[in-house]
């Protein structure tokens, strides 16, 4: 951690904490769903891997409703002007509810094509299919859960966040295992269970939005354009991301299965690592979008670069601990000597990238907060496409293997450092005042 104190310090941990709490939300209710439908048999845990999968990826792509609602409100709430800010957060409740709800019908309609895309079939698929439409039915709530965080971010409030997913949590545990154990529902217990709990999660988030001070709580559409501005660029920005794990596994299945299933482990582990190095970004967000908003740039500069010192010295830490299990950890995921031999060969690439990780997380809330998505957005698609696919499609062609690809991730990763942090270094992003340029 960063040796010499800085006053921006107790800011950026009461900050970070909660904001790491109620990002293990969404994993917690997979876990638990895991755990509950795995007692149940083979075929209703393989059906949960699929709709899970699916349901996680659409909720995970719209997470610019958290982000895009921060970055405005913050802006407003730190010029002093929450009546707006409260404004805009009514804008993000009908904006989510808008989006969930097609969101909604998309996957009811499509449930069992999307399946069988994912490779399901028989009484596997039949109960995926169950799975999703039911679970499909808490999507909106979810999303309006999204923004409500969002709005509460932006006012640099997150312990409320957390309480309230924390409590959807326990009680998706208790609602799932009264359906699924004491009313024998099975998987479709579980999915009822998930939904409820998040339609109680939205139906709070709804509450906070509702109840803010606020010159109109009627859909605008001209009020909802920043938001929607901003949610579409940062959109871009993480499906580019997403898209370049996507790739890599596509490259990796051709190349072998104990590749694939070796980089299946790293990824999970980079998954779970990530939810702690992006609490340190929403930190960025919430501090550069609030006294940007105050229109003290000097002030945003200066706790931007405390949060990228601390979001280095996680990442060095998480590094350092990874690459002291590289002969242990693996062994938890599998016995397989072919998997652990690959997992061995990645294992120092996986390790070390964390702490350029922490740079790029840091410069990405960074920009978020003051409202520079196109150029996050640009530079993503320059990073993805023009350094990473090549790289990737490079270690099929020449037989490079996972350490190719992974190489190639590190690439990624350097190549959008270099670029935000150019950006960063240059402060065209450091704009005061309200709203969010």
């Amino acid at each position: 951690m960063p040796t010499v104190r800085s006053p921006h310090d107790r800011e950026i941990l009461r900050l970070a904490l909660p904001a790491l709490g109620a990002l293990a939300a969404e994993p917690l209710y997979i876990l638990v769903d895991t755990a509950i439908v795995g007692h149940l048999g083979t075929a209703p845990l393989a059906a949960l891997a699929i709709a899970a999968t699916l349901l996680t990826g659409a909720f995970t792509l719209f997470n610019f409703l958290t982000y895009g609602t921060t970055a405005t409100v913050g802006r407003y709430f730190g010029a002093g002007d929450e009546e707006t800010a409260g404004t805009l957060g009514a804008q993000a409740l009908w904006l989510s509810t808008a989006i969930g709800a097609v969101l909604l019908v998309l996957a009811v309609a499509l449930a069992s094509p999307a399946v069988e895309l994912m490779g399901g079939h028989g009484h596997t698929a039949d109960l995926a299919v169950l799975y999703m439409r039911i679970a499909a039915i808490g999507l909106p709530f979810a999303l309006i859960a999204l923004a409500g965080q969002g709005y509460l971010r932006g006012l640099s409030d997150l312990r409320t966040p957390l309480v309230i997913v924390v409590i959807a949590n326990l009680v998706n545990v208790g609602l799932e295992l009264l359906f699924v154990y004491g009313f024998d529902w099975g998987i479709k217990g579980s999915a009822w269970g998930t939904a409820i709990a998040q339609a109680g999660m939205g139906i709070a988030f709804a509450w906070v939005l509702l109840r803010a001070p606020a010159r109109t709580r009627r859909p605008r559409p001209e009020l909802m354009r920043p938001l929607m501005r901003i949610g579409g660029e940062i959109f871009v920005r993480t499906t580019a991301l997403y898209a370049s794990f996507l790739v890599a596994s596509a490259v990796l299945a051709r190349i072998g299965t104990a590749s694939l299933a070796a980089h299946q482990v790293a990824f999970q582990l980079w998954t779970f690592l990530a939810l702690v190095l992006d609490a340190v970004a929403i930190a960025a967000q919430v501090l550069v979008a609030r006294t940007l908003g105050a229109g003290d740039a000097e002030h945003a500069y200066d706790a931007a670069w405390r949060v990228i010192a601390w979001s280095v010295a996680v990442g060095a830490f998480v590094g350092g601990v990874m690459l002291a299990l590289i002969n242990v950890l693996p062994h938890a995921f599998t016995d397989d000597p072919a998997v652990l031999d690959r997992a061995r060969a990645v294992w120092p690439l996986f390790a070390l990238m964390q702490p350029l990780a922490g740079i790029a997380f840091a410069l990405d809330g960074i920009l978020i907060g003051a409202g520079d998505t196109r150029f996050l957005m640009w530079s993503m698609l320059a990073a993805a496409v023009g350094v990473y696919v090549p790289i990737a499609l490079a270690s099929l062609h020449f037989g490079w293997g996972i350490t190719g690809v992974w190489w190639g991730l590190l690439a990624l990763i350097g190549a959008r450092v270099v670029l935000t942090g150019a950006r960063f270094l240059g402060r065209r992003w450091a704009v005061v005042g309200a709203p969010a340029a």
